[in-house]
């Protein structure tokens, strides 16, 4: 069927859509030269709320889509007017393909600040005056905030903004964390699902697996492509869930987990950064590190805020030379109050079950959770806090610890690498030593530390439900046990 469609319907298809969004971009570019492109802080100005150009786009992009295989688009429910829901979240976020239901409504949306730049496609996005944001620019979601807040409770004023608040694509087998973008305003939303019921999943896009580009072909190559669009009845917060948009997020995601019949997972887009991480030390399929992620933020301590007080932490632990703490210690370490999450979060380090841990591990953890790709960085720091007095070097023993914490595993076995480090056989080694012998063999880990255990980013003895961009399913929280349990231990 591809062969025969690729040298038949898929090359006029690509004509006809890449003619209609040529068709479409002189008028999107004329409208965004008004004066609501010079003024945009104010709404759409008088000419553009007449929807004239509205519904010239709407019929071009419609038939764009048509095209394109999707022949009709099922809609479901009904969309509430934007004195009744200024905000609708949709989910789940798994594909470009998900610009139909924008192009259908025309609403503003929440987006990367790079996809301005894209030639023909940007100028579209900009005539819908979406909300613009960088993930590696802290002070830009601060704005993005700011914005969606200001618009949301304009009372109609602006059109209704459109937000996947997964923040990144998945595959649609759960739903992960909802960021609070959208409901930090604590307004009215209204949820709404997104479904391609078709036989054979070309849509998806996610890190691992086919390319835009192959999506995109795959995709022109069916001659029907099926999409349903679900409006939820719209959600009013309780005053609780104004005060907590955290709380107000996963109660709107519970609802739209059980319309669309999937489960949800705790873990987030950083997440899957942290496990795909290309360090010298990358995840293994049974790390912990996940679980120690997800408490340090649900202790309101973002790890990406954390990384400047390292140094800190580090000088602080060292000072203890191995002394252990209980959890009123580690809370006052941590300056935070001693809490459920805090218990959590500190038994993963009581391995003993004594009520004590060594916060020298927190910080390897925490290392590796803010940096995951600077390997020797969090083995420079470990140095410094297990190190002695004298040279700064370690024995076996202390390098079996910071190896087992930084990787979140339980057992690790590290007596061939240590005697590879070790040359002199002085039964110690510096950090300098292991700088060199990271330099010289650089895939030291898969070699020495787990030569049989695939990486994380294979998952290849999970089920074959997988979780945003190719992390493993098994982290849901059904099965994610690890609560009360060492860091180093395999979740169940």
């Amino acid at each position: 069927q591809i062969a025969v469609m690729t040298l038949t319907l898929f090359p006029i298809r690509l004509l006809l859509a890449a003619f209609m969004m040529l068709l479409a971009w002189p008028f999107a570019l004329v409208a965004s030269l008004g004066p609501a492109e010079r003024a945009p802080e104010q709404p759409l100005a008088l000419w553009r709320k007449k929807r004239v150009v509205d519904f010239l786009l709407k019929a071009i992009m419609r038939t764009m889509w048509f095209v394109g295989g999707f022949h009709w688009v099922t809609v479901k429910g009904r969309q509430a007017l934007p004195t009744e829901a200024a905000i609708l979240t949709l989910a789940p976020h798994s594909s470009y393909f998900d610009a139909i239901p924008v192009t259908m409504t025309m609403s503003s949306i929440v987006m990367k600040a790079e996809s301005r730049d894209i030639p023909i496609w940007g100028t579209l996005i900009k005539y819908i005056r979406p909300v613009f944001v960088s993930r590696s620019d802290q002070d830009s979601r601060r704005r993005t905030v700011e914005e969606i807040k200001r618009r949301a409770q304009s009372n109609g004023k602006w059109p209704q903004i459109m937000i996947f608040p997964e923040g990144t694509c998945t595959n649609r087998t759960c739903l992960i964390t909802f960021k609070p973008g959208a409901f930090i305003p604590g307004v009215p939303v209204q949820p709404v699902v997104l479904r391609y019921p078709n036989k054979l999943d070309t849509i998806t896009w996610t890190w691992q697996g086919p390319g835009a580009l192959e999506i995109l072909w795959l995709t022109l190559c069916q001659f029907h492509n099926q999409i349903e669009i679900e409006f939820l009845p719209v959600y009013n917060p309780s005053e609780e869930e104004k005060k907590d948009p955290a709380l107000y997020a996963s109660n709107v995601r519970r609802v739209m987990a059980e319309a669309l019949g999937v489960s949800v997972t705790d873990y987030t887009f950083e997440d899957c950064q942290l496990a795909l991480a290309e360090g010298q030390l990358r995840l293994p399929a049974d790390t912990c590190l996940l679980e120690f992620a997800r408490l340090v933020r649900g202790l309101g301590l973002k790890p990406e805020k954390l990384e400047k007080d390292l140094d800190r932490y580090a000088e602080s632990a060292g000072m203890k030379r191995g002394a252990k703490i209980n959890v009123s210690e580690f809370a006052a370490y941590l300056e935070v109050p001693v809490s459920d999450p805090l218990a959590d979060m500190f038994s993963l380090f009581d391995e003993s079950g004594s009520g004590e841990m060594d916060p020298r591990e927190y910080v390897v953890a925490l290392s590796v959770v803010c940096r995951p790709a600077q390997t020797l960085d969090t083995i420079q720091l470990a140095f410094k806090m297990y190190g002695s007095q004298e040279d700064g070097s370690i024995d076996k023993d202390a390098l079996s610890s910071i190896l087992k914490t930084a990787l979140g595993v339980a057992e690790l076995t590290v007596t061939d690498l240590f005697r590879a480090i070790d040359q002199e056989e002085k039964g110690r080694i510096t950090f300098a030593d292991f700088g060199r012998f990271a330099e010289t063999y650089p895939d030291f880990a898969e070699e020495y530390l787990y030569p049989d255990q695939p990486p994380f980013e294979s998952c290849a003895q999970t089920p074959p439900a997988l979780t945003p961009n190719g992390f493993c399913a098994d982290f849901s929280p059904e099965n994610s046990d690890a609560g009360r349990k060492p860091v180093r231990k395999k979740l169940d």
